[in-house]
């Protein structure tokens, strides 16, 4: 499958099988992450790779009471590290602990689609509840949970804003034509 094809097929996941995630495949998966390009090439991220059934069924409250998080066979964790990066100024606003760890996560979900397993993208949680599971220092930030594991369903595709609706040429407002 090319690049082209792995982003058309990525859908957020909420239903896995019972399967493993391969150990060949999970460590691809993370070389994706590790590999990920960062400001300055600070690479300010961590990753926890939880497998164990109570610390992910521990996860899952911790991100709302979203039990489908502890069905799949992997849930990956992304930290940032504030103190990586330079803070915000005036004439940036660029918040690198927390955007390049997104990247990173991002090419993760690309490569665990590639191979053929399903993801989402978990945003909402208690970030205190999950340092305090996974034992995080209080210094780094939760970015991101993301379950992985063997698809159970398949999702339509969602509906996507018109290519001349996000895409401008040369200012605002004016929509791009190719």
């Amino acid at each position: 499958m090319d690049l082209f094809e792995v982003i058309e097929k990525r859908r957020s996941i909420r239903k896995f099988k019972p399967e493993t995630v391969a150990t060949e495949d999970l460590k691809k998966i993370l070389e994706a992450g590790r590999l990920a390009p960062s400001g300055g090439n600070r690479q300010p991220w961590y990753f926890i790779v939880v497998r164990d059934s109570e610390t992910k069924g521990s996860l899952s409250m911790a991100a709302n009471n979203q039990k489908f998080i502890a069905d799949a066979d992997t849930i990956i964790v992304t930290l940032g590290d504030p103190g990586a990066t330079p803070k915000p100024t005036v004439s940036s606003t660029r918040i690198g602990y927390k955007q390049d760890p997104m990247i990173a996560t991002e090419q993760i979900i690309l490569a665990a689609t590639a191979l053929g397993y399903g993801t989402c993208w978990i945003g909402a949680f208690n970030e205190e509840e999950v340092k305090k599971i996974l034992k995080i220092p209080e210094n780094l930030a939760v970015i991101a949970l993301l379950p992985v594991g063997v698809s159970d369903e398949t999702p339509p595709p969602k509906p996507r804003k018109a290519f001349r609706e996000i895409f401008f040429r040369e200012s605002y407002g004016i929509p791009l034509e190719l």
